[in-house]
């Protein structure tokens, strides 16, 4: 297999076992390097192994039943990765104050379901960089934090 497609593979495990249905915390172990920066519009930058695992136990806590899944084949060239994707889910676990903008108190029911973007960087097998660009407006709209004009 070429580099690409050991790339390809890697993220292909990352977007199942972190982003799907059923988040496996460990798989950040195995797949991110140590010093990992994952940037979403939505959320501070997080940083670090440990950093990822707390925001996504949190995020995960507050919408149990988010999922994220591919919408298109990933595109490899060299070190990079992009994936298009879909996902969301509804906030019935405790208030969430990840989001840039601000916070949901517990429980509001509310579901939010939208699309991105995101390219990745490996190195060695392991992913370096997570940056995306979500449709974080509809996002927001969905889940009260942003009104339509």
């Amino acid at each position: 297999m070429s580099r690409e497609d050991d790339n390809k593979a890697v993220v292909g495990r990352w977007f199942t076992d972190f982003w799907g249905k059923t988040c496996k915390l460990d798989i950040v172990d195995e797949l991110a390097a140590p010093d990992m920066l994952l940037q979403y519009s939505l959320h501070e930058a997080r940083r670090g192994r440990e950093d990822i695992k707390a925001f996504m136990t949190d995020f995960r806590q507050a919408f149990p039943d988010l999922n994220f899944w591919g919408a298109a084949d990933l595109i490899a060239e060299g070190d990079y990765v992009v994936g298009r994707w879909e996902g969301g889910g509804t906030h019935t676990g405790p208030a969430f104050s990840d989001f840039l903008i601000g916070s949901l108190p517990a429980a509001t029911g509310r579901k939010m379901r939208f699309t991105g973007t995101t390219v990745l960087r490996l190195n060695g097998g392991k992913i370096v960089e997570e940056i995306g660009l979500d449709d974080g407006v509809t996002a927001l709209q969905q889940l009260g934090l942003l009104k339509a004009a």
